[in-house]
């Protein structure tokens, strides 16, 4: 929605029942601005491509193989020539850091948060992924788990093999960063950011 208001022309892809509530976004944008689809980016037809395809926390849902399904859409189906991907990933550093932290969140009315949630965070080393579940404090018998596997940059370059896709840079919190540079004790990627957005570009 930013996207279209700041004059792009946007085509979003959301599974969930979340869009149904996008109604009346386009309002008051100029016509052909804002196109919305419930769909499933693994298997919707996408008339055209694109000069920047965006995804939004949510890489890392799923296996490997899963990711480097949907890279190779985006590198053979979606972006124009010379396009470019800006994908957030989660960042396995800040997510081990939160291995076994328990949280509890308590309503807010004020702020129009109305939940009194408890969360847990676990974090396995060996396959690198996290593990969030939540649940209604009242209601402990019906969590809710998301599996998020999480991608160091040097991880993400090479599942980039093969897909057409080359990481060019990363953003980490408000600085831009070479993938090949080295960068020991980098603290914003080391403790301060869970996730951190890489641009890749048509290698072709």
């Amino acid at each position: 929605m930013a996207l279209a208001q700041a004059g792009y022309s946007v085509t979003a892809v959301e599974i969930s029942d979340r869009i149904r509530h996008s109604g009346g976004l386009a309002d008051g944008l100029a016509p052909g601005s804002l196109a919305v689809h419930q769909d499933d980016f693994y298997a919707i037809a996408l008339a055209g491509r694109f000069d920047v395809v965006c995804y939004w926390n949510g890489f890392g849902v799923g296996s490997d193989a899963d990711q480097r399904r949907l890279l190779l859409r985006v590198a053979d189906e979606w972006l124009r020539p010379g396009g470019v991907a800006l994908v957030d990933v989660f960042n396995p550093f800040v997510w081990a850091s939160w291995d076994g932290d328990d949280e509890h969140l308590t309503p807010d009315p004020a702020a129009g948060y109305d939940h009194d949630l408890r969360e847990v965070t676990r974090f396995d080393p060996v396959t690198c992924t996290a593990t969030d579940t939540w649940w209604e404090s009242s209601d402990p018998g019906r969590p809710i788990t998301q599996t998020l596997r999480c991608y160091t940059p040097a991880d993400l370059a090479l599942l980039l093999t093969g897909t057409g896709l080359t990481l060019t840079a990363l953003v980490v919190g408000d600085q831009v960063l070479s993938p090949v540079e080295p960068r020991p004790r980098f603290s914003d990627l080391l403790r301060d950011n869970h996730e951190y957005l890489a641009v890749l570009r048509l290698t072709g």
